[in-house]
């Protein structure tokens, strides 16, 4: 067997097993199930993104709700225009809004991509604080355009052409068949040479840059790579409420994600993964609590810093704590 043929046969099989599980969900889980589904593998895709930068590169970034802020729009504006080109071409259908919701985000992913190009050609100069600060400042300004945009709807956000707002293209397999793409090509990035250059920028830039590593290239392709999956996790987040609204982007957002990350362990994809989906499921089941919710939230984050202050796994991955906790115990025997 060919290893293209192999790699399609994996993919052709995690493609079934994430519709199966859609389809079960879908009959097994309320509607606010579901949601709290969608919204741990979104959090994925952004907390993965994230850790790109700052987890992998060491650069500390703290404005990509800006980046998915752009993502979303613009999958939303241009999969409401597109929608009905493709479907002219195609067919009106589930292969029609496939095409066009899949366009839409990739067309998010690039305007979200380049977003983060302009912003880290210039900016990844500084260092630490400053980084943090200009980063800040960039994801206010992004939102705040959106917030000002009259072609957008100004304040009210942007909902579509139609009264029920953007169609409800978001679904289980879409979500987590984009996560697991966006995971894996991190995780190949990761552990690559580039991957290694851009560990050794964290570790010690100067001594990177000693070594004749381009650190200024590298951290503006971690940023711009960074931005373009949280574009994908605007779009997929866009679609699933049938609209954008600018305070859904606000700078608390993006101190959830660092959340994400710090609560998994910096640096570990393992890590993001799990700390995506705490800050998904712990938030979401606290709402009932209304005023107390984000007490006990910080209250928990806290218990959790002062237990495992290096995160849930720290800087390893999963599958090198499993293989150590089950394989070496065997060979010692």
């Amino acid at each position: 067997m060919t290893p293209l043929v192999r790699r399609s046969a994996v993919v052709l099989a995690v493609g079934a097993v994430l519709y199966a599980v859609g389809l079960a969900l879908s009959e097994g889980l309320v509607e606010y199930g579901q949601r709290i589904v969608l919204l741990a593998g979104i959090n994925i895709i952004l907390a993965v993104s994230l850790n790109l930068i700052n987890g992998t590169t060491g650069q500390f970034s703290i404005g990509h709700a800006g980046f998915m802020a752009v993502g979303a729009y613009g999958a939303a504006f241009c999969g409401v225009k597109l929608g009905p080109v493709i479907q002219g071409l195609v067919g009106e259908g589930g292969l029609a809004d496939a095409v066009t919701f899949n366009v839409a985000l990739l067309v998010g992913a690039v305007l979200a991509g380049v977003a983060g190009l302009l912003v880290g050609a210039p900016s990844l100069r500084l260092r630490g604080d400053y980084l943090a600060v200009v980063t800040l400042g960039f994801g206010e300004i992004i939102r705040i355009s959106f917030n000002n945009a009259e072609f957008l709807g100004a304040a009210t956000g942007y909902f579509g052409d139609s009264p029920a707002g953007l169609p409800a293209y978001t679904t289980f397999f879409w979500v987590y068949a984009w996560a697991i793409a966006i995971v894996v090509l991190i995780r190949n990035l990761t552990f690559s040479q580039t991957g290694r250059s851009l560990a050794a920028i964290r570790e010690d830039e100067i001594a990177a840059e000693a070594m004749a590593t381009p650190t200024t290239r590298l951290k503006v392709l971690a940023f711009s790579l960074s931005a373009a999956s949280a574009g994908i996790a605007g779009g997929l987040f866009a679609y699933m409420q049938s609209g954008i609204r600018p305070e859904d982007f606000r700078f608390d957002k993006s101190i959830d994600m660092v959340v994400m990350i710090i609560i998994g362990g910096l640096g570990s994809i393992s890590g993001a993964i799990v700390g995506g989906i705490f800050v998904a499921v712990t938030l979401e089941l606290m709402r009932d609590l209304q005023q107390y919710r984000l007490v006990l939230y910080a209250l928990l984050l806290i218990v959790i810093m002062l237990v495992r202050p290096q995160g849930l796994l720290g800087s390893r991955e999963l599958t090198s704590l499993l293989r150590e906790r089950f394989l070496k115990p065997k060979a010692a025997k």
